[in-house]
């Protein structure tokens, strides 16, 4: 699992999965999203706009990735 540092309080998903490296672009996202291909604390989750915080895990394709501060 990798961290990946926000440098903020809170984050939107689908910004998260392109800043994280999960996805190449915001359009990729949102489709990922939106076919319930992404988890959220190991939960689905469909609302790319979902704000996420330090300590939340996000997963897709296969990879994970960790909110940290």
């Amino acid at each position: 699992m990798k961290e990946i540092s926000i440098g903020t309080e809170t984050i939107e998903l689908g910004k998260f999965l392109k800043f994280g490296g999960l996805a190449q672009s915001g359009g990729q996202a949102k489709m990922w999203i939106e076919e319930g291909r992404v988890s959220v604390n190991g939960e689905t989750e469909t609302r790319r706009r979902k704000k996420l915080a330090p300590g939340d895990t996000v997963t897709c394709k296969g990879q994970t990735r960790k909110v940290i501060p």
